[in-house]
């Protein structure tokens, strides 16, 4: 944030609506409490609680307290909006909580432009029942009302700081009640200036109480919305948009309404909710009929078996995944492999996972420039963008610079190809990062050789390249010219480097291989999946080399 916007210390509206949460109430108000950025305050909406709610509330001095009826989130929130006199507002649902530079870094952007109506950024989800958590950071294009229409890249509300003035012109719906923020968003994105990043500003909470949602009233209620839209003036891309979107909510609710009838099949004993079968028959043929095989089996295991016990339940994160890649034995001791959704010629999405939550590669990027973030400091040139400059490096960089090949680039301090830069002097950086580009340069030895010319001695060169890989379907596909495994890079860069002064490593598996190819997102697979490494499985090869 600027200095000027620093000295304003524009007041934060931080409203929590709680609906029989109390024990978790305190990690969230907790969170907001401890926030870099102080001008704020706490506005707890107690929408009818029959827990303690009140009594943890009165414990916090700070926190504005108001009880009402129960009258759902959407009414909670809009009595917070009356409630709050802050210049900006920020959503946190009680079981969630921001990250102490949440506000601030929101701030950061927002207060730049009084006319962007909301910005937004990354989250973390914490999946409570086996402690694990995964990072879900969407970059969309610029068009965010267009990538909205396609899903909510947003993810968490709490994500998400509004600008005051919008209230005077939208409130949430109250008549809908599922998926009400992506309404909002829809509405305010159609209408005004919004803005997207993806540094983390909160985490969203998975727990027993929250995990068996319903989804077949969500999958309503999200169609719903974009009928709405529908009926507004809308371009033939944003029709296109909203045409993909209705398809997306289809197929992504379905899968977890199948996954959420497995899991009753198995823990009820054959009682089920028909509502969510009849969603499933609507929606997705395809996953309705391996619904009923699955019963069918379900039923004759029972029978051959003589079970009066119920059968063991998969774990919820087995249910989670959408690879369902059980093995059946038969007699013969022969093995046949149920493909499952596996059994398709095409991928479920070719964004490299953008669609569906985030790529899964960005993961193990991500992973590596983190352990690897005391190389980024002082002069620091970044291959792109200087996004992972920025985020890794922080307060460490004294100077940050971009090499892009498009002059058309204006955040661009250096203009060409990597390959042939020798307007980029020598000896000046003391790290290089270069991530997911090497593949795209046809003399990508020469590319290597600029990267030592310019490091200054002692200096980092950080790199990460694709190994396992669909070729991209958008305007570098054309430019697809590589793919690399660690004994060709560690190679590559023994050319110029010091044998002593490289590290290579090599991230993923069998599954988590599979599953990118198939164009998964990274929420679909959890911590267990993405941390497993396999050699033989390159999916990203990564290297740092000293010079």
């Amino acid at each position: 944030m600027d200095q000027a916007a620093l000295k304003e210390s524009p007041l934060v509206s931080v409203v929590i609506p709680c609906y029989n949460h109390a024990q978790y109430l305190p990690k969230a108000i907790n969170s907001v409490l401890n926030q870099s950025y102080s001008e704020h305050e706490i506005i707890v909406i107690d929408d009818g609680s029959s827990d303690n709610t009140k009594d943890v509330c009165l414990k916090f001095p700070e926190v504005i307290y108001i009880h009402q009826k129960n009258a759902g989130l959407s009414a909670a929130r809009n009595t917070g909006i009356k409630h709050a006199k802050g210049e900006y507002l920020v959503f946190l649902d009680a079981d969630d909580w921001l990250v102490p530079d949440g506000i601030k870094l929101n701030l950061s952007f927002i207060v730049k432009n009084s006319k962007i109506a909301f910005v937004s950024g990354g989250h973390k989800i914490y999946y409570e029942p086996d402690d694990k958590s995964w990072l879900i950071q969407k970059k969309p294009n610029n068009n965010t009302y267009l990538e909205l229409l396609k899903g909510n890249f947003i993810g968490m509300h709490a994500t998400v700081m509004y600008s005051q003035w919008v209230f005077k012109k939208l409130k949430f719906d109250t008549t809908i009640k599922y998926c009400e923020d992506y309404d909002l968003y829809l509405k305010i994105a159609k209408s005004f200036p919004v803005l997207h990043h993806t540094n983390i500003i909160a985490v969203y909470r998975i727990h027993d109480n929250n995990m068996s949602s319903n989804y077949h009233k969500m999958l309503r209620y999200a169609l719903l919305i974009l009928s709405k839209q529908k009926k507004l003036k809308l371009s033939e891309n944003e029709k296109s948009a909203l045409k993909y979107g209705q398809d997306f909510w289809k197929s992504y609710y379905s899968k977890k309404t199948y996954n959420h009838l497995i899991h009753q099949l198995y823990e009820t004993n054959n009682t089920l909710n028909i509502q969510e079968i009849k969603s499933l028959k609507r929606h997705n043929s395809k996953l309705y009929k391996a619904f009923k095989l699955e019963k069918k089996e379900y039923q004759k295991t029972l029978k051959n078996n003589y079970r009066t016990k119920k059968i063991k339940a998969p774990t919820f994160m087995q249910l989670l995944r959408t690879i369902k890649n059980k093995l059946k034995y038969k007699k013969s001791n022969s093995i046949k492999v149920n493909l499952g959704d596996f059994n398709r010629t095409t991928p479920f999405s070719t964004q490299f996972g953008y669609d569906r939550g985030g790529p899964i590669d960005r993961y193990y990027i991500e992973s590596f420039l983190s352990e690897n973030a005391n190389k980024i400091k002082n002069n620091v040139l970044e291959i792109g963008d200087n996004t992972y400059s920025l985020r890794f490096g922080g307060s460490n960089i004294k100077k940050s610079d971009i090499l892009h090949i498009d002059d058309k680039n204006e955040k661009a301090t250096y203009i060409g190809d990597l390959s042939d830069a020798p307007h980029v002097p020598s000896n000046n950086f003391d790290c290089v990062i270069l991530t997911q580009t090497l593949h795209l340069i046809y003399n990508y030895k020469a590319a290597i050789e600029t990267c030592y010319r310019i490091l200054k001695p002692g200096g980092a060169l950080l790199l990460t390249v694709p190994g396992i890989s669909h070729i991209a379907q958008d305007q570098w596909g054309e430019y697809w010219l590589w793919s690399f495994t660690k004994a060709s890079i560690t190679k590559i860069l023994q050319e110029y480097f010091p044998e002593k002064n490289i590290t290579t490593n090599t991230y993923g598996n069998v599954l988590v291989s599979s599953a990118f190819l198939y164009g998964l997102g990274l929420p679909e697979l959890n911590q267990e999946q993405l941390d497993y490494n396999d050699p033989h499985f390159q999916l990203i090869i990564s290297a740092s080399a000293i010079k």
